[in-house]
């Protein structure tokens, strides 16, 4: 939230609060009547049926130092030299020994008596009442001579009086038309104040008590609405949300509710037997309370909890203190330290603001309430100065405070809300991440085992063929077995990579680096494990591109994991590696034509366990740990990694490095023996050794070489090592096998030959073995061509799947080498004997040709050639075809089973077409006789 905002939203609240206090003031108005004067006020015009009561204000008679009405309550005579004070107000220049008095200058210690007289107009029935308001420390209420209230019991030594600062209300009633009032007060403990410094109200006895009684009833609704904060707030706490805000917001709630009825209309003196001075320490423990609970109700909220602030400690500690030493003070020693209560008090409402303040400039919006909350206190301190003055009479205000703790509870209802709706999304996100973890669990399992069971159907292919004849073999089979084996620790160091990232325990070591050399590496490895796949990999990096600064080995974690997974969801077309300057940051950038990324992808993309470019989960092997890896690493580097994509279109990765500082030479352009180390850490390794492969029977095969006499299968993997262990295991049982890294491929390849099983994994990018069966079968049946779906999934919803899209057989992963070689020999052995059954259809279609057939032809052939040579050289074509055919069942059963069944017997129609035209020649008729299909 901006700076302008922030105070538009403060002044505007300041307006409104002041604007509702003004209301009040001019609702509540002491209503205009005639002054005091001279100790003397006339209230004869005053109507008293309004019952509305009227303050006494302005000049009294003051008698400093003495009592007019003595010990025995008899009146006096009236002595000369009484003073003109004004009430309400203090005595203390009166009380000055200056002017007659029996203390020090500006003392507010001392003993007098006020003296007021009232004219009014006769009437015996009138019940009149006065209500003294909170005077220091004793006083007693005298109406024309007679006792009417008190609170203590004034006296002329300290150790005479009783201190107790009560309100109070006395009625009486008078026929004369002159009441006398008379008030004798003594103070000998308060330094802050003495004398009468709140208005006496006058009037009729209803008029005083709804007055009093409206007071006291707007104090007991503050009560109660800061008790109902109070309460939910200690509720909230006990239930389980163990925030320290919370408890110390019900505490300050209860300071409050105490501060409100200590003060003002002291209620709770007037219902207990509090005696002045715990009323004075309960007032200064209340206030004291309410702010160091609020200094640590801010200080939860406001700061962070593991940042220690040594003056906030300190604060605290004097606060502790001062809180423990109040009970141990007396009445004098706690108004002697009430400048360190006034400071200590102050400190918060102004700290608080302050911290609340930068908080919302700094864009956390909800504590615009607790801001809003402590600025309605300070206004409210600002307008109890002015009561303080005497300027204006006011008497209690409930909206500030109010306000005050509606701005906190609203803080907290906003928390609530938000926390609820944040509950809300991490359960749902919680559900999405078990789920996730129950993918990524299978993934991991599928990921580790079936390297694992890999190594095992290599070595057992090992044992099973071990010999001398086969030793060139079998070492080949042992590299092939070293290799998955580090593809599995591979997959594990990248699990160990996320978790020493997370714990900020990866330490890179910085130097120079030539990207060209270490991107030419990269492509080379990431060019073996692409297969056969029609891809172009090309390294634009300019040579002259000067050095970065970057640990050498995580540079090279990062460029193959960015270009292993363009090389993933590459099909066809170009992989390239470029790489520009631009504010002095280097920019490498891998881009690809592969099948590229939506908007929903791509807000993931960057998340653990997420695999960018699917549509599905099982589009793909791998953890999904990669990219995320690759931008920690970039950011470890003080870089940022961008990238930008569309489905169809490809994806365009751009990573940033610092550039060397050094202007030395560019060196050697092969990477260092360190980044060899990461190749052997990476699946770099795994690419290095297949590349050292280059004679492995499982990388090369001649499609065309399949001879008659052997089966044929099509392997289907997007992994070429998967492809490397299939042929590996199933090289033994003289198989001709063909692999393919792509549904797609596979696709392609079908026509080119008769297949006798096509062996697929389900999990693949673009195109699945689910659709990749679904598409064979709508041109095959089960019979003509099998299917063997391989998969880690082994759920039953899964196989389900499986053989609904038309798969003949389902394996689940890890599979055994001798079960996948039964698998396999059961699936060809049923595809020898469907083609075994087709071959004896044809030979008894053979036998059903009758002899006469063949003495009908040559009739035919030998009547033509006396008048019809040209039909006669038509039939005997037609006939040497025939012959042909019956002597080659081979041709007839390739045309069957590329589909065209109806040519089986085209032939022999042909003939007998051919001859039956003969029976029709001498009559001139034309007669057709078409082919049976």
């Amino acid at each position: 939230m901006s700076l302008k905002r922030v105070l538009l939203i403060v002044g505007a609240f300041i307006v409104a609060l002041t604007s509702v206090r003004l209301a009040w003031l001019f609702l509540f108005m002491p209503p205009g009547h005639a002054r005091a004067v001279q100790g003397l006020i006339d209230m004869r015009d005053w109507d008293f049926g309004s019952e509305r009561a009227v303050s006494l204000n302005g000049e009294w008679e003051f008698y400093p130092g003495r009592f007019l009405i003595g010990q025995s309550k008899e009146s006096l005579s009236v002595p000369e030299g009484g003073q003109i004070a004004k009430v309400p107000g203090r005595w203390n220049e009166a009380m000055s020994k200056e002017n007659g008095g029996t203390g020090r200058a500006d003392s507010t210690f001392g003993y007098g008596s006020y003296r007021l007289r009232v004219l009014v107009q006769p009437d015996r029935e009138r019940i009149y009442a006065i209500r003294m308001p909170v005077v220091t420390s004793s006083t007693e209420l005298y109406v024309n001579g007679r006792l009417v209230g008190h609170s203590g019991t004034p006296a002329s030594s300290r150790e005479a009086y009783t201190a107790r600062s009560v309100p109070y209300t006395a009625s009486f009633a008078t026929d004369r038309d002159e009441i006398e009032i008379i008030v004798q007060v003594a103070n000998f403990d308060d330094r802050i104040a003495g004398g009468i410094v709140w208005p006496i109200k006058f009037g009729t006895d209803s008029a005083v008590d709804r007055s009093a009684n409206f007071s006291i009833g707007l104090q007991l609704s503050v009560c109660l609405i800061l008790l109902a904060h109070s309460v939910y707030s200690g509720i909230l706490y006990v239930m389980g949300m163990r925030q320290k805000a919370l408890l110390y917001f019900a505490l300050m709630n209860v300071c409050a509710i105490v501060s409100v009825l200590i003060d003002d209309s002291r209620l709770l003196p007037v219902w207990s037997s509090m005696d002045d001075e715990w009323i004075m320490k309960t007032y200064y423990m209340a206030y004291l309370g309410i702010a160091a609970f609020l200094f640590q109700f801010g200080r939860h909220l406001l700061l962070p909890e593991k940042k220690k602030i040594w003056w906030l400690r300190a604060y605290t500690a004097i606060c502790a203190a001062y809180a423990a030493a109040v009970p141990l003070m007396t009445i004098r020693w706690l108004t002697l330290a009430d400048y360190i209560h006034t400071l200590l008090t102050m400190i918060p409402f102004l700290v608080v603001p302050a911290l609340a303040f930068r908080a919302v400039v700094r864009g956390q919006k909800d504590f615009i309430y607790i801001l809003l909350g402590v600025t309605a206190v300070m206004l409210s301190t600002v307008w109890g100065v002015v009561k303080n003055t005497g300027w204006m009479e006011m008497g209690f205000y409930p909206f500030d405070l109010i306000a005050t703790f509606i701005g906190f509870a609203l803080y907290w209802f906003k928390s609530y809300l938000r926390s609820s709706a944040q509950t809300a999304r991490l359960a749902e996100r919680l559900l999405e991440e078990d789920k996730r973890k129950d993918q990524f669990l299978v993934q991991t399992s599928h990921e580790l085992r079936n390297p694992l069971h890999g190594m095992l159907n290599i070595a057992q292919t090992v044992l099973d063929d071990g010999g001398r004849s086969d030793e060139a073999r079998n070492r080949d089979n042992l590299k092939l077995l070293v290799a998955v084996g580090k593809r599995m620790s591979y997959l594990l160091n990248d699990l160990l990579d996320l978790t020493r990232l997370k714990e900020n325990r990866v330490h890179l070591q910085l130097r120079d680096v030539r990207v060209q050399a270490i991107a030419s590496g990269v492509l080379d490895m990431i060019r073996v494990m692409i297969g056969d796949k029609p891809i172009r990999l090309a390294n634009d990096i300019p040579e002259a591109f000067p050095p970065v600064k970057a640990d050498e080995n995580r540079l090279i974690q990062i460029l193959f994991n960015l270009l292993h997974n363009a090389a993933k969801f590459t099909n066809e077309g170009t992989i390239k590696v470029d790489a520009y300057v631009r504010d002095g940051m280097a920019y490498i950038c891998v881009s690809d034509t592969g099948i590229g990324m939506n908007e929903a992808a791509l807000g993931a993309l960057f998340e653990p366990y997420e695999q960018g470019g699917l549509d599905e989960p099982d589009g793909a092997s791998g953890l999904g740990l990669g990219l995320g890896i690759c931008k920690q690493l970039v950011e470890l580097h003080n870089g940022t990694i961008e990238v930008s994509s569309s489905p169809n279109r490809g994806t365009d990765f751009s990573f940033s490095l610092p550039l060397s500082e050094s202007t030395a030479p560019h060196g050697d352009e092969t990477p260092s023996t360190s980044a060899f180390i990461v190749l052997q850490e990476t699946a770099a390794g795994l690419a290095e050794e297949l590349a050292k492969d280059g004679n492995n029977p499982a990388l090369v095969v001649d499609a065309e070489s399949a001879s008659a006499d052997r089966s044929s299968l099509l392997a289907v993997d997007d992994d070429p090592v998967n492809l490397s262990v299939l042929q590996s295991v199933l090289a033994s049982e003289n198989y001709d096998i063909v692999t393919c890294t792509s549904g797609e491929e596979a696709l392609a390849r079908l026509p080119s030959r008769e297949w006798d099983l096509i062996i697929a994994d389900v999990m693949m990018p673009n195109m699945s073995g689910y659709q990749l069966s679904r598409a064979i079968r709508e041109v095959y049946s089960l019979s003509e061509l099998p299917i063997l779906l391989l998969t880690a999934r082994s759920r039953p919803e899964d196989i389900e799947v499986g053989f609904q899209a038309g798969a003949n057989d389902y394996l689940t992963k890890p599979v055994a080498a001798n079960e996948l070689k039964s698998r396999v020999r059961a699936l060809t052995d049923g595809k020898q004997s469907f083609r075994k059954r087709l071959r004896m259809e044809a030979a008894w279609l053979q036998a059903q040709i009758q002899p006469h057939f063949l003495f009908n032809s040559l009739n035919a052939i030998a009547s033509l050639s006396e008048f019809d040579t040209t039909r006669m050289r038509a039939l005997l074509e037609a006939f040497g075809k025939y012959l042909r055919v019956s002597f080659d069942p081979g041709i007839w059963i390739g045309s069957f089973l590329s589909g065209r069944s109806w040519t089986l017997c085209e032939p022999t129609y042909s003939l007998r077409r051919n001859d039956s035209r003969i029976g029709c020649g001498s009559s001139g008729r034309s007669m057709n006789i078409w082919a049976w299909k």
